[in-house]
């Protein structure tokens, strides 16, 4: 489809970025941030949410940053997935992004920002404009949600990014910075329930990194991810696993789930009541089943919600896999 007129704007650092979207919100211009473009472009493609200025970040050298503890905004996935300074729980995720040409464009900060998904709204203007628009659509009509019928207060679009569950089992920090200054947060805490909404992040505010503790190296897990084909695809449920061991026995456990609500789940409750009495296999199973019940999917997604959710046993399963071997 036909790419909607914008002005690209191309700054060279971060003090430059800041300066044109404060010069663009002085003016009341909308504005968007463009990474790597992978999810952003094509949404204007179908005309959604198109603004009329954007700023790319891709010559921001300073948002490029990756070592062992330190992961920047534009840092590329497939460069994440390959150095040999990631995590491997990291670079599982990141390797299962899309495809390999996608992988070389897309983003960290972009994938962590994705904009949720749902088939009442990720189509064209036309086949939008056909069904009377939808909750999250941007017509202006306050048109209710289409898959929770008779409201309009609330978007459940679905968050379907990978990145996410893995840094939170990690516990990872996310920092944030614009013209007034920085500020950073747990991970989990960067996402707000509302598929419209997504994340805190403020007007002129961008992700610039993600910092993970010094004990990340102690910690093993993996990411096991349910899709319709092998590549490109976005997780129709994703599930995180990331255990400590100390002296032999499981010191800690977390897992956490994308694709399946507007927002990424983490699961400390079911890690913990497993992990005060830990049986192996056994615990394995119930953690698995825990996870199941808690998360809520719901149809919009390619596959209906009841396979998603069985799928979430599954894959939870999976990824412990790695951990019954370390045990034996």
């Amino acid at each position: 489809m036909k790419m909607p007129p914008f002005q690209l704007h191309s700054p060279k650092s971060l003090e430059e970025a800041f300066s044109i979207a404060d010069e663009l919100s002085s003016s009341n211009r909308e504005f968007d941030w463009v990474a790597g473009g992978t999810d952003l472009l094509p949404n204007y493609k179908w005309h959604l949410n198109v603004k009329p200025d954007v700023i790319s970040l891709a010559g921001v050298s300073e948002l490029t940053l990756l070592t062992d503890t330190h992961i920047g905004a534009m840092v590329r996935l497939h460069d994440l997935a390959e150095s040999e300074n990631t995590h491997s729980l990291v670079s599982a995720a990141a390797e299962s992004v899309a495809s390999t040409l996608i992988r070389r464009s897309a983003t960290v900060g972009g994938n962590l920002c994705l904009d949720t998904r749902c088939f009442w709204f990720n189509q064209t203007e036309d086949w939008r404009e056909s069904i009377d628009w939808c909750h999250k659509c941007d017509c202006g009509t306050d048109a209710d949600c289409r898959v929770i019928p008779n409201q309009n207060t609330l978007c459940v679009a679905t968050y379907q990014a990978d990145l996410a569950p893995s840094l939170m089992c990690l516990g990872a920090t996310i920092h944030l910075a614009s013209k007034d200054g920085e500020r950073s947060m747990p991970m989990g805490d960067f996402f707000q329930l509302d598929g419209m909404t997504r994340n805190v992040l403020q007007e002129g505010e961008i992700v610039t990194h993600v910092t993970l503790p010094d004990d990340v190296s102690e910690w093993h897990g993996d990411y096991q991810k349910l899709r319709q084909r092998e590549s490109w695809d976005f997780p129709e449920a994703g599930v995180a696993v990331a255990w400590k061991k100390t002296g032999g026995d499981v010191s800690d456990l977390r897992v956490a789930t994308t694709g399946l609500e507007s927002i990424p789940g983490y699961h400390e409750e079911e890690s913990r009541l497993v992990l005060d009495d830990w049986r192996g296999e056994e615990s394995v199973d119930l953690l698995s089943e825990s996870v199941r019940k808690s998360v809520k999917p719901v149809l919009n997604t390619w596959f209906p919600p009841s396979y998603r959710r069985k799928m979430v046993k599954v894959l939870t399963r999976r990824a412990c896999s790695g951990l019954l071997e370390d045990s034996k």
